[in-house]
Formats: structure tokens, C-alpha cells, sequence
């Protein structure tokens, strides 16, 4: 085989693993939790702005939980850009670690309108852990990017805080001064480092209003959500509509039954006129109060069927067409044990005025034995004759005598 074939043989060899390497490279981590996306419309932004600073330097290639510390970091930046809903904020993402000849940090997305896509897309570049630890320059570096920033910033920094000295707290500490109560620095340590868990600690506390917390704590979507709503959201409070009384009765509109009811009106609890009676009513329309539990009543709250028993002339017989009214009056007072009942007795003119008034006063007597043998006590009735006084209509026809011969019931109280 010839030096030429050597070479491309060689050179093929070269290109297939370099082509495999990066294949294996550009691979996206899969979350350690499936996370949900919270509810756009329940939650508001409280940032304006957020910048994620991830540490990809050499210490993160290492393992904790049997993962690399740079895929326990990126599985929860995966679950906070699942989580987080696409709203209006300005997103930024930034790194640190890289070899000794290239830039200590380098800013890989933004500042820009927050994408979950693009994100995403800066996210999955971040492939290898190599380099040193210059976490302090890429704070230093994160406040020149966020100069130009208006509004409130979040700063979230995911590293395992290892190999560092105190640079970091002096360039959050300037971060401070430069941006006053407008930023918190929030950090989220990976692995157990106990120093770099205090250098994280004491990161955060820089910024004044932030907070450190540990990646191995989240372990379900729940803890996600809970972290993103206290760094990015706020809840929507929404505005509590006054209540109406649209007939100003004293009982607003969703509880109301009766709207429409007329002003001055005494109602009940659910705006519905009251009907002390019973008799369906109300109070300000009725005419006749107090009427028996049960009795049929007309439009003005009368008892219909206290009204007349008519008579033939010169007859205190009472016709059978009044059975079912006098059945039913019967009936009520039965079911109205304290209810008492005046029964007056009329005629017409026809004849002299003594036998009139005579007469007058048996019919009332025949009403009353009519109720006491259907089981009304004596001492509730009482009657009086009445003969040719107070006319129902004139006497001057046939007709109108007709309906001056009658008995009528008034209940007393």
C-alpha cells in the first residue's frame, strides 16, 4: 500500500472518530423528573431579567451519584427551562471553564427575549467539563452583559463551587453595588463539597435577596415549580369585583332570587319580598294578612272562598253548589286550630224588615251547624243577622237581590 493510501486510509479513520465524538457530544441530557410547565395565565413575571451562569470547568466532570456533576447541572437547567413558562423576561446564559487558551467565560445566549427553544439551544452546547475555575470573572463578565438591563434581575449560578477562591463573593458584592435591590443572586450547588458549599452560601447572600439551594433536593417536578415561582413568578391576584344590588334591597345580585324587587320592600335573606301569611302573596300586595294556612286566595291575598254562600228566596237551606267551598273552609279551620269565625247572615229587601233580619240570622245559623258537623268546635263560630243592611248590589233588580241573599265568612284573629 502506497504513503498516499496510508494517509487517506489514516485520514478517514480521523474524521470517523472526530464525527463520533461530537455525534456523542451534541447529545441532549434527559431530566432526572419529568417537569411540568406552569400555568401561564395563574402566574406574572416579578423579574424583568435573569442571567443562568453554569459551571463547566474541569471539577464538574467528575462524578456524584454515580452522574457527572455537569449533567446533574444541565438536568436541572433542562427542568427550569421545562418548568419556566414563555413569558416576557430577558433571558441570558453565560459559562465558565474552558482550557488555558481560551476565554475564561463566554457568554452563549442573550441578553435576549427569553425562547425555551433557544435556551435550550445554548444549553445542549455546553458539552465538556474542562478548564479552571474562574467563577468571579464570569460573575464580573454577567454584570457588563446586564448593564444596558432595566427592571428587576435574577442571577442563577449552578456550579459545584470547587477549586475556588474568594473572587467570586467580591464580584457578586460588586454586582450588588452595581444594580442596588434590582438583583438577587440565587445558587444552586451540585454535589457535596462542603467548602464550595459555603463559597455558594456565601455568593447568594451577596446579593442580599436571593437564596442557595442543593441540586440533589429537587426530586420531583414539584420542587422545581416551588424554586422557579419564588425566583421568577409572582401569582396573578386578580381584582375582586364589587358586589352589586342592582334593586338596592340589601341582597347582592348572585344571591338574590327576586331581583328586580320595588325599592322600600321588606325582603328576606334571599331578596325576596316577605310573605308573612303564607298565602304566596307578599306582604305589600296583600290585601287580606293573617289568612288561614292552606286557603285558597286570589290575586290580592283573599280567602276566595270566604266570600259568599248564596240562598234561594226566603230559604235558609243551604244549596248543595256550596258544599265544596264550605267543605274546604271546614278544612282550613280545622287546620288552624286558634282561628275563629264571624258568620254573617244577609237578605234582600223583599218583606218586612224584622222577619228579614230573622231570616238573616238562621242562614248564619245554618253555615254554623254545617262546620260544627264537620268537626269545627262551637265556640270558634259565632254568627250575626244582618237582614237587608250593607246590600252586595242594588235591590232595585233580580239580580242584584240574588246576590244580596248570602252568608259571608270573616275570619277573627
Amino acid at each position: 500500500m502506497t504513503k498516499y493510501s496510508l494517509r487517506a486510509v489514516f485520514l478517514l479513520m480521523l474524521s470517523t472518530l472526530l464525527f463520533s465524538c461530537a455525534a456523542g457530544q451534541m447529545q441532549t441530557t434527559q431530566p432526572l423528573f419529568s417537569p411540568d410547565m406552569l400555568k401561564a395565565d395563574q402566574y406574572e413575571p416579578k423579574v424583568d431579567n435573569f442571567m443562568v451562569i453554569l459551571d463547566k470547568s474541569s471539577s464538574m466532570s467528575y462524578k456524584y451519584n454515580e452522574q457527572k456533576r455537569l449533567s446533574i447541572a444541565k438536568d436541572f437547567l433542562n427542568a427550569m427551562n421545562q418548568t419556566l413558562p414563555e413569558m416576557k423576561f430577558n433571558g441570558a446564559f453565560r459559562t465558565f471553564g474552558t482550557s488555558g487558551f481560551g476565554t475564561p467565560t463566554a457568554l452563549i445566549y442573550g441578553p435576549a427575549e427569553y425562547s425555551r427553544k433557544e435556551f435550550q439551544g445554548a444549553l445542549d452546547t455546553s458539552q465538556r467539563a474542562i478548564g479552571r475555575s474562574p467563577l468571579g470573572a464570569s460573575i464580573t463578565a454577567a454584570t457588563g452583559d446586564l448593564k444596558k438591563s432595566e427592571g428587576q434581575i435574577a442571577v442563577i449560578v449552578v456550579s459545584d463551587g470547587a477549586d475556588m477562591d474568594t473572587t467570586p463573593i467580591t464580584a457578586a458584592k460588586n454586582m450588588k453595588a452595581q444594580f442596588g435591590d434590582r438583583v438577587c443572586i440565587y445558587t444552586v450547588l451540585v454535589g457535596d463539597d462542603p467548602a464550595g458549599e459555603t463559597l455558594m452560601k456565601q455568593v447568594a447572600a451577596a446579593g442580599g435577596c436571593g437564596f442557595s439551594v442543593r441540586a440533589d433536593e429537587f426530586k420531583d417536578s414539584r420542587h422545581m415549580e416551588n424554586f422557579v415561582k419564588k425566583v421568577f413568578l409572582a401569582k396573578v391576584v386578580r381584582p375582586v369585583a364589587k358586589p352589586v344590588d342592582s334593586d338596592g334591597d340589601g341582597v347582592t345580585d348572585n344571591l338574590d332570587r327576586c331581583p328586580d324587587t320595588p325599592k322600600g320592600v321588606t325582603v328576606d335573606a334571599k331578596g325576596c319580598p316577605l310573605d308573612s301569611d303564607g298565602d304566596g302573596v307578599a306582604d305589600f300586595l296583600d290585601k287580606c294578612p293573617n289568612t288561614p294556612k292552606g286557603a285558597t286566595v286570589d290575586a290580592r291575598g283573599c280567602w276566595t272562598y270566604a266570600a259568599v254562600v248564596l240562598f234561594d228566596f226566603d230559604s235558609d237551606t243551604i244549596k248543595s253548589i256550596a258544599n265544596p267551598m264550605l267543605d274546604e273552609a271546614a278544612s282550613i279551620l280545622k287546620k288552624n286550630p286558634d282561628l275563629k269565625v264571624e258568620i254573617d247572615g244577609y237578605t234582600d229587601s223583599t218583606g218586612p224588615a224584622a222577619y228579614n233580619m230573622t231570616l238573616s240570622e238562621r242562614r248564619a245559623k245554618a253555615v254554623m251547624k254545617y262546620f260544627v258537623d264537620k268537626g269545627v268546635e262551637a265556640q270558634r263560630l259565632t254568627t250575626k243577622g244582618f237582614g237587608v243592611t250593607n246590600p252586595a248590589a242594588s235591590n232595585d233588580t233580580k239580580e242584584g237581590r240574588a246576590k244580596n241573599r248570602r252568608v259571608t265568612l270573616t275570619p277573627v284573629k
